[in-house]
């Protein structure tokens, strides 16, 4: 597996690849394992290791002092969870991860830490893409690009026929696709995994396969307002008031309808949806998703 596009393999099975308890530590971490007994799990390897000579771990083994140090429940969970995201690690084709949803759903949190956990060292905003194509295309080449998501209707014209809020989310995101599938088309080349979020990944609008390349795309909803309501707070907190919180609020409804928009072009064109009323739960299913979609690719090659 190349480093340059997944990252360390996991260190199960070679002979000549050194442990490292920092890597396994993180392994342990992403298969679901919370991170105290992640680190304790990866410390007792490391001391059976130097009990024993060794410089690696094969599965058997590991199995053993995963029961002994999580439980035997735990322990045969997270180890076959760890084969799984081994294989995943193996395959020989850039892993690329879309995860979409609209405004305040927690999408940048999850993507940078499946990237993490993943192993992915690339993680991208569409938001950063509709930025840059803003210096190039002005207001009155291409107006949809210069607004929230949730205010793109503004810049239509007032004889539109439909929601002109939905209306003009749709017009910017076939825009700002134009340069998502640039960045995948860079991927592909360069094989690159990556990770991409943003509320412009709406299931329809960008291809649902990359030829020589694992892609999954995944939606995120929160489906309690006051929950939504509360995602714009912990954000205003964590990011001093960079974002203006009162803005997102009071266009709650109008995030609302984009989120109900992207879920239902999820929902027909076969796209997960996955509720966020956990972050870590989030997070799982999300690489579950990942690992399965890995698994139907190996079966089906």
């Amino acid at each position: 597996m190349s480093q340059r596009r997944h990252g360390e393999p996991l260190p199960l099975g070679d002979a000549e690849l050194p442990y490292s308890k920092g890597l396994m530590a993180r392994a342990l971490i992403a298969v679901g394992v919370p991170a105290d007994r992640a680190y304790n799990l990866a410390q007792r390897i490391e001391l059976d290791l130097a009990e024993r000579g060794e410089r690696s771990i094969d599965v058997e083994r590991l199995l053993v002092l995963a029961r002994e140090v999580v439980g035997d429940a735990e322990g045969e969970r997270a180890v076959n969870r760890l084969r799984r995201l081994s294989d995943l690690q193996a395959l020989d084709v850039p892993i690329i991860v879309l995860i979409g949803g609209s405004t305040g759903t927690g999408k940048s949190t999850v993507a940078a830490e499946v990237a993490h956990r993943l192993g992915i060292t690339r993680v991208a905003s569409t938001d950063f893409i509709r930025q840059t194509m803003r210096a190039f295309f002005s207001p009155e080449f291409m107006p949809t690009i210069h607004f929230s998501s949730f205010e793109a209707g503004q810049a239509l014209d007032e004889e539109v026929t439909g929601d002109p809020m939905v209306l003009g989310f749709v017009d910017q995101c076939r825009h700002v696709c134009v340069g998502v599938e640039a960045a995948l088309r860079r991927a592909l080349t360069e094989g690159w995994s990556m990770v991409l979020e943003g509320v412009h990944l709406v299931p329809g609008m960008l291809p649902a396969e990359l030829e020589g390349a694992l892609l999954v795309h995944v939606v995120i909803e929160i489906g309690d307002e006051d929950v939504h309501r509360m995602h714009f707070h912990i954000r205003d907190n964590a990011t001093g008031g960079i974002r203006s919180m009162d803005k997102y609020l009071d266009h709650i409804d109008d995030i609302r309808r984009v989120q109900t928009y992207i879920a239902s072009r999820a929902r027909r064109e076969n796209v997960p949806v996955v509720e966020n009323a956990n972050v870590e739960r989030t997070i799982d299913q999300v690489i579950e998703l990942v690992m399965q979609s890995a698994e139907r690719a190996r079966q089906t090659a």
